[in-house]
């Protein structure tokens, strides 16, 4: 009955800490409101220690870049590119044998649209990432997002 307990709980520990791994990455997704027909689209990632996610400007070559795709919808346009705001680091890679560009600990992409004045609706779409830690690197993600445009 002793064994059975232990084994019990080692198998608990081991599904708890394997989930905890697998996505490591904490998403938050919202909307600023800029003018009547002007929305800046937030979008945070939380990334905790040992994990690093990389750019969308990561390099060929290299891991996954950062990736952003918003569906279609005829009631909002999208205005420029994703911008990052964070604290951009950039190495040479040993095992990617590239200059790769990441975040760690947290990284805000900011995506500007435009909407009729007025006019609710949401964006919808995903983000694909990939991180990494110092030994290893986990499978590329996706995390699909729903905005609301108020």
């Amino acid at each position: 009955m002793k064994r059975l307990i232990v084994w019990m709980i080692a198998v608990l520990l081991t599904t708890s800490v394997g989930a905890q791994i697998k996505e490591p990455v904490g998403w938050t997704f919202s909307a600023k409101k800029k003018s009547a027909d002007t929305y800046d689209l937030v979008i945070k990632a939380v990334v905790p220690k040992p994990w690093h996610l990389y750019s969308q400007f990561t390099p060929e070559g290299g891991p996954v870049p950062t990736k952003f795709t918003f569906n279609a919808n005829p009631l909002v346009k999208l205005d420029g590119k994703v911008k990052e705001i964070g604290k951009l680091q950039k190495i040479q890679d040993k095992i990617f044998e590239t200059e790769v560009r990441f975040f760690s600990n947290e990284v805000t992409f900011v995506q500007t649209v435009k909407v009729k004045a007025g006019v609710k609706t949401n964006v919808t779409g995903n983000v694909l990432f990939m991180v990494c830690d110092d030994s290893q690197c986990l499978p590329p993600t996706n995390k699909k997002f729903d905005i609301k445009l108020q």
